[in-house]
Order: structure tokens, then C-alpha cells, then sequence
């Protein structure tokens, strides 16, 4: 590999940063707003973009931005690993900044300034967690991560969005103490006498580490994986990931897709790649205690999603499954292991976040977030349906689709090592992922809301109605319907209006106003003013065309190109560069064959 330097890293960071005040100052004027939105996005992605070819034929480019002394350096650096999670945050910005349009307009949601401003920092900072040449500069953008998405997380202002923001906060923050604290030991472990420590990433590991002492080395590593694995979601520490999802869906894909949870397991990549290689994983003996971890979690998350009924939470605790593939692949520190788990990361992204915009849009356009309450709803929202069930599918590993891929490196990889219970483990999960998603798809296209099962295994409350929720939610008193789902069958339909038409201004005062206490808030909790919480109206579904009536084309669009590109990698992975990009990286590391 070739360091060149370049000022391309930068500007990739840079260019949504200091859009932040220009958003601000649109408040009064959100055409425009938005449109500074989407030409700061695209061009973010074209400056990442220009980084690709260069970095595919083995040059690294860097920025270094100042020189702290003593081995320390804030530094940006594109190399193939950071172009993997750079290129994927850049593209899924421009495609999740169109849906938001839809979105929060079709919401008429208050404080749409905020939200456009907030994730424009989400993302300058996520490019900074992808570019950082190492530790120290990786941790500084890792917390500024946590401060950029903490207003979008609580978006809503509601008692319930303020306690998710304060657990996210706590769980995130406790994660970055302890990476703090890995990143100082790696640092006096690799200075020896007159010569000061390092915390650069280095492919295959920073050989000062090898003769560290052990205990000490291990201490690090743990100290490292435990607060990357926070945002990462691994077990006990995953959650905040649930309760996060009472955001906006837009905000539920940005931290499920494109940078929250990306960052965290991106987070772990480095360290077992760059920071202590798998040679020396493997000689301390940390690399079977982290995989198991990564089973337990895919597995026990995947059980718990099968008792979900709301369907943002039964996708929150499938990201947590998901995201453990990608540890699980780290962990075998087998070749093909390893390009099925960072394969994976921009599989998951595309699979999960077509899943969070089908269910957004589903949300605005019927209130509806309860899987029971679904019935007959691919007759109201085909083309949403259908791309669902393409997401669906890849995340079940179905072939040709993106999941298949990744999945299928993984489980070779695991055969390849000796650890077929690890293989066991992934194509259990396989099957608890049809188990959960397939009543969703089937119920919408094959059921009716008069003629469908209950299906208590995957969607009844244990406990019956006012059961305590084990996942910290409250039970309800509201009567239920046959179904099993409250009986709130008042209609309610979507103004067209609210909609994004050619030219609308949208009124200013609202967009800054407090929100409505009679709002249906993100996760479908029903305010006390509410008078209708979705499902069908009383009359049955209206039957929508395939011709894109179901919605505006501002959702539509996005859905369709994020389950697009689910497929693109599911049947050309290298024409979609990303499984190039990953090969590039197993490639570069020692004594590994990809």
C-alpha cells in the first residue's frame, strides 16, 4: 500500500459539517433547506466516491491534521477498510435524505430544521469514525457520533423519547469511557523506554503489541470490544437499541443502518484487523469468547424479535441479531469468514434500512405499526409489500439477494476453521429470521383483516393484554379486537395535501412548533387525545395500483432503491464494488487468505 496525502478525507468529513449552519439558517425557507440537504449529500458521496479506484489498486490516502507530540496524531486516513463503511454511510445519506423529505412532510413533523441539521452531523461524524488513522482520532469521532444522533433520538420530545435519549447516552457514553481506557493501554503498551507508544491502525495487527505482557493485552482488547460492542449492540449491552426506536423511522435507519451501529461493529473490525491482527488474537486466545458471544447474541435476539408485535422493535432486535454476524465473521479470523462478516456490513444496511423505510411508510400513510393490525395491507401498499419482502428474504439469507452472500461466506468460513457449531449457530438464526419475518409478508399479501390468525408464537403478548412487557414497555387496558390487537377502528385517513407537491412550502411556524400531544409518536404509542391508532378502517383496505398510489414518490423512490440495491449485491457483488472493496482489505492483511 502507497500513503499519498490528500485533503480528500477531510473535505469528505467537512462538507456536511459546515453545512450545518447554512441549514439552520433556512428555517423560514425549507425547499431550500432540503435541497441544500440532498447537494451536500451528493456531494459527500462524489468526493468518497473519487477515493475508490485509487484505494481498489492499493493507495491510501491521508490527512493529517495536527501532530499532538509524543506518538500522537489526529490523522485521517482512507484506506480500504474506511472506504467500506465511508462509501456505504455517503450513499445511504443521499438515498435516507430523500425519504426524509417524505417523511417528516408527510408528518407535517415539527423542528424539520433540527432533524436535517442533526443529521447532517450524524453523518460528518460517522465519516470521521470510517477515515480515522487510529485510536485517538476513532474515539473522538465515535463520541461526537453519540452527541450528533442524541436530538435525533429524541426527536419527539415526549417522557418516553427523553428516557430513550438519557439510556442511549448512558449506554453510549459508558461504551466510549471504555474504549477510552483500551485506547490509553494500547498506547503505554506499545512505548517502550525513550520510544512513545502508538495507536496507529496498521494492517494485521501493531506488531509492538505481540510482546506486550498478555494479561495487559487482553485487557485492552477487552476494554476495546466491550465499548465498541455498546453501539454494536452485543449482549447484555444492547438495550438502548430497542428503545431508541420511539425516533423518527428516518433516524431508526440512520442508526440501524448507516451509522450508529455500523460505527460500533466498524469499531470492533479495526481492532481485530488493524490493532491486534488475528495472529495475535489468536495467540492470546480472546478470538473463541468473543465468537460465542456473537452466537449467543444472534441467537437469543432472534427468539426475542419472534414476540414483537410492533414491527420497528421486532426489526430493532433483528439489527441486534444482524450485527452479531458481522462480530461472529471477525471473530472466526478465517479468510472467507472475514469477507462474509464485512461483507455483511453493507448487506445489512441495504436489507435493513429498505425494511425501516417500508415500515415508515407504512406509518404515515396508515398509522399502523403493529404487525397484527397488518393483514390484507399489501393491498393497500403493494409496491412497500414487495420490496419488504425482498428485504426479508435477503435477511434470511434467501438467494440472490445481499444476505445470501454474506451468509454463505460466512458459514464456509466457519467449516473452513473447524467451528461448525458457529456454522450450527448461523443457520439456526437463519431459520428464526423466516420464522419472524415471513407471517409479516404472507399476512399482508394472503390474509384479510376479518380472515387471518392471531399467531401467538410469533405476535401474542405473553401474559395476555396486561402483561408487563419484558422489554421494558407497559401492558395495555385497551379492549381488543379478534385479532388481538387493540380494537381502535376509528378511520383516519392522510390528507393529500400533507404531502410534498411541486413548489409546496410547507407552513414555517409548524415546522419549529412543539409536538401534538394527539401524535401517534414513532413506536405507535397512542397518546391520550389520539382518536385512532391504525389498522384497517372499518370498511377494509382501499385497494391501491402498483403504479406508485400508495404514497409520494419521495418514500417510494428510496424504498425501491435501497431494496435495489439488496438485490444488485445479492446477484453481482463485484459489479456493486463492495465485495472488491472487502476482498481488497482480507487481501491486505498478513497470513490471511481471502
Amino acid at each position: 500500500m502507497t500513503d499519498v496525502a490528500s485533503l480528500r478525507p477531510l473535505a469528505a468529513v467537512l462538507v456536511s459539517a459546515l453545512a450545518i449552519p447554512v441549514i439552520l439558517s433556512l428555517k423560514s425557507r425549507p425547499n431550500v433547506r432540503e435541497g441544500v440537504t440532498l447537494l451536500v449529500a451528493g456531494s459527500k458521496l462524489a468526493i468518497v466516491a473519487s477515493m475508490v479506484p485509487g484505494v481498489l489498486s492499493g493507495t491510501v490516502y491521508v490527512t493529517e491534521v495536527v501532530d499532538l507530540g509524543n506518538g500522537l496524531v489526529f490523522a485521517l486516513r482512507a484506506d480500504a477498510l474506511g472506504i467500506l463503511f465511508g462509501l456505504l454511510a455517503s450513499l445511504l445519506w443521499v438515498v435516507t435524505s430523500f425519504y426524509s423529505i417524505g417523511y417528516m412532510r408527510g408528518l407535517s413533523e415539527h423542528a424539520q430544521t433540527r432533524y436535517f441539521a442533526s443529521f447532517a452531523a450524524s453523518v460528518a461524524t460517522a465519516i470521521g469514525v470510517a477515515f480515522g488513522a487510529n485510536l485517538l482520532t476513532l474515539f473522538v469521532f465515535y463520541e461526537l457520533l453519540t452527541v450528533s444522533t442524541y436530538p435525533l433520538v429524541t426527536h419527539d420530545e415526549t417522557d418516553e423519547a427523553r428516557a430513550a435519549g438519557r439510556k442511549y447516552l448512558t449506554y453510549t457514553f459508558g461504551g466510549g469511557v471504555a474504549v477510552l481506557g483500551g485506547t490509553l493501554l494500547v498506547y503505554f503498551l506499545t512505548g517502550s523506554g525513550a520510544m512513545a507508544g502508538t495507536t496507529a491502525f496498521t494492517p494485521g495487527g501493531i506488531e509492538a503489541l505481540a510482546t506486550a505482557d498478555p494479561t495487559l493485552a487482553k485487557a485492552a482488547f477487552a476494554l476495546l470490544v466491550a465499548g465498541f460492542g455498546v453501539k454494536a449492540a452485543l449482549m447484555p449491552a444492547h438495550s438502548w437499541l430497542p428503545d431508541a426506536m420511539v425516533a423518527p423511522t428516518p433516524v431508526s435507519g440512520l442508526l440501524h443502518a448507516v451509522a450508529v451501529v455500523k460505527s460500533g461493529v466498524f469499531g470492533i473490525a479495526r481492532v481485530v484487523l488493524d490493532v491486534f491482527g488475528t495472529d495475535l488474537m489468536a495467540d492470546l486466545g480472546v478470538a473463541v469468547p468473543l465468537a460465542a458471544v456473537a452466537a449467543f447474541t444472534l441467537l437469543a435476539s432472534s427468539i426475542i424479535a419472534l414476540r414483537q408485535d410492533n414491527l420497528k422493535r421486532r426489526l430493532a432486535y433483528s439489527t441486534i441479531s444482524q450485527l452479531s454476524y458481522i462480530v461472529l465473521g471477525l471473530a472466526l479470523l478465517e479468510g472467507n469468514a472475514l469477507i462474509g462478516g464485512l461483507l455483511h456490513i453493507p448487506a445489512h444496511a441495504f436489507m435493513k434500512l429498505t425494511l425501516f423505510f417500508c415500515a415508515g411508510a407504512i406509518h404515515v400513510e396508515t398509522h399502523t405499526d403493529d404487525i397484527s393490525d397488518m393483514a390484507g395491507i399489501g393491498t393497500r401498499m403493494p409496491l412497500t409489500m414487495a420490496a419488504f419482502a425482498v428485504a426479508a428474504a435477503g435477511m434470511a439469507g434467501i438467494p440472490l439477494v445481499a444476505g445470501f452472500v454474506s451468509k454463505w461466506y460466512l458459514v464456509i468460513g466457519a467449516l473452513e476453521g473447524g467451528q461448525s457449531i458457529f456454522a450450527a449457530a448461523l443457520l439456526v438464526s437463519g431459520v428464526l429470521n423466516i420464522a419472524y419475518f415471513w407471517p409479516i409478508v404472507y399476512q399482508a399479501y394472503f390474509e384479510t383483516p376479518e380472515h387471518h390468525d392471531e399467531k401467538p408464537l410469533v405476535s401474542a403478548v405473553l401474559g395476555g393484554s396486561e402483561a408487563i412487557r419484558s422489554d421494558g414497555g407497559e401492558g395495555t387496558d385497551s379492549p381488543r379486537s379478534p385479532s388481538g390487537s387493540p380494537d381502535l377502528t376509528q378511520e383516519e385517513s392522510v390528507d393529500d395535501a400533507e404531502h410534498l407537491g411541486d413548489g409546496d412550502e410547507p407552513d414555517s411556524e409548524a415546522d419549529e412548533s412543539v409536538p401534538d400531544p394527539a401524535h401517534v409518536d414513532h413506536l405507535g404509542k397512542r397518546h391520550e387525545d389520539e382518536e385512532h391508532h391504525g389498522g384497517p378502517p372499518e370498511r377494509g383496505w382501499e385497494r391501491r395500483g402498483w403504479q406508485g398510489q400508495e404514497s409520494t414518490w419521495f418514500m417510494l423512490g428510496p424504498i425501491l432503491t435501497a431494496a435495489t440495491l439488496s438485490l444488485a449485491l445479492g446477484i453481482a457483488p463485484r459489479l456493486a464494488v463492495f465485495l472488491r472493496i472487502v476482498e481488497t482489505i482480507v487481501g491486505g492483511l498478513p497470513g490471511v487468505m481471502g
